[in-house]
């Protein structure tokens, strides 16, 4: 349901910002990044605050708070349209959780982030993909969310963002499968769990092997979601979204 452009590199300050947020440990990871100036480090900070929102519905105001914060420090058109992006995406969780329609503020947003970041802007696999998460959930328009998908899938690979990837690979997926796409679809679900486990990223993975489960046979499927089950009772419940997925199998 979330997306995200990179992992961490050879910086300490990212390597240690990553393991935290990795773990759903989100405000622990932008309290890191708090003391650094700069529009690079309020926007990484919003962009965790945000994901914090999408995988627990909760920390809405931290998550404005940062925005704010993140806008007016941009000063390039990267930085505005990568903070607009956030702002987007912001509002596309409170509508998809139900906390407030605000799919108006997510389509704007996002409209504007398109007009400032660039073609070849590291930042616009990322927003391809949020366009697509519009498409798919907000307009139920399935063909436009795969062409925004794919658009998105291609720019991560041309930039080497794999986590990026995992979230392209499950979502091209989840339509395949929608399309009764079987072979297709658990090819998507097994790439993005591959790549998950491969980054440590321990929070997406339970959502990642429910998915798969849903393109497996039996037993296989119940295999699957008994380890997302147990992986989800680990993180404490996160994704609170995944739990009615999970509720037959974590009931039993």
């Amino acid at each position: 349901m979330s997306g995200s452009g990179s992992t961490a590199g050879d910086d300490p300050l990212q390597t240690a910002v990553w393991r935290l947020r990795s773990r759903g440990c989100w405000t622990d990871a932008a309290a890191l990044l708090a003391p650094h100036p700069g529009a690079g480090p309020s926007l990484q900070r919003a962009s965790l605050l945000v994901e914090r929102c999408l995988f627990t519905g909760t920390g809405w105001p931290d998550a404005e708070d940062a925005l704010r914060v993140a806008e007016a420090t941009a000063r390039e058109d990267d930085e505005r349209g990568g903070a607009a992006s956030e702002r987007g995406h912001l509002a596309y969780a409170a509508t998809i959780l139900g906390v407030r329609d605000r799919a108006d503020e997510a389509r704007a947003a996002l409209g504007r982030a398109a007009a400032l970041l660039a073609p070849a802007a590291p930042g616009r696999p990322l927003l391809d993909f949020r366009r697509g998460l519009i498409a798919e959930h907000l307009s139920d328009s399935p063909q436009s969310a795969v062409a925004a998908y794919r658009r998105a899938h291609a720019g991560a690979t041309a930039h080497g963002q794999t986590l990026l990837l995992s979230f392209t690979w499950r979502h091209l997926a989840g339509l395949a499968l929608r399309e009764g796409e079987l072979a297709e679809a658990r090819h998507g679900f097994g790439e993005s769990l591959r790549i998950r486990e491969e980054l440590g990223y321990l929070v997406g993975t339970a959502p990642a092997l429910a998915a798969l489960a849903d393109a497996e046979p039996e037993p296989e499927a119940s295999r699957l979601r008994a380890e997302a089950g147990r992986l989800f009772r680990l993180l404490d419940g996160v994704p609170t979204w995944l739990a009615a997925q999970l509720a037959p199998s974590t009931a039993a």
